[in-house]
């Protein structure tokens, strides 16, 4: 069952508390400077309506639900994740430690890319970073398509390709090379269960 969220507009086309993202995306998609991001509650989303876009920029909602769940991720692990100021734009992407919430890298922004490349390179990197360290921890994505071009080796997007993004395919081409070589830890590679869990603790809490 899909959890309910609660979207705050604080800067689009109509300010507002909206209930589906449908609706909040009409406000937001295209118009430039646009404020907003989602809550678990009502009440979350009408304190934070009254409030200041300022006072929530990074904040994950439902971050640390997970804390109380009746059955938890794994720990210790690494949970990755994505943001995109459009499709195409302005992609980055991230690592963290699942308990603690503290980034472990970093990458981007990187120009003309999209949410789904940047979860793919996002798992990449979280692997290529153990490989460094001499780790083997668990691996968590919400990205569903994301583990599936992982396991195949494969970046399936259908993203074009221009010279304003070469160097971000010169990274997907590395990433691929990468897979290739390289036999992935059997069931490391898990799905992040949102709607058990809350957020991904490396969600970047802009939606």
């Amino acid at each position: 069952m899909t959890r309910q969220k609660y979207y705050v507009v604080w800067k689009g086309r109509k300010t507002g508390i909206f209930t589906t993202w449908a609706e909040c995306e009409k406000q937001v998609k295209g118009f430039v400077g646009a404020q907003y991001k989602s809550f678990a509650t009502s009440a979350q989303a009408e304190a934070a309506y009254l409030a200041n876009y300022e006072d929530y920029i990074g904040r994950v909602s439902t971050s640390g639900m997970w804390r109380e769940a009746s059955v938890k991720p794994l720990l210790p692990s690494i949970c990755v994740d994505a943001a995109c100021s459009g499709s195409p734009g302005a992609l980055e992407y991230r690592g963290v430690n699942t308990e603690s919430g503290e980034e472990i890298f970093h990458a981007g922004p990187y120009s003309s890319g999209t949410n789904n490349v940047g979860e793919f390179l996002a798992i990449v990197h979280a692997l290529t970073w153990q490989e460094k360290h001499n780790l083997h921890l668990p691996i968590y994505s919400d990205s569903e398509n994301a583990i599936l071009w992982v396991n195949t080796g494969t970046c399936r997007t259908k993203l074009a390709h221009t010279p304003t993004n070469a160097i971000l395919f010169a990274i997907i081409h590395s990433a691929e090379n990468w897979l290739s070589e390289n036999t992935l830890p059997e069931g490391k590679i898990l799905k992040w269960d949102t709607n058990l869990w809350g957020e991904n603790p490396a969600d970047f809490g802009r939606k």
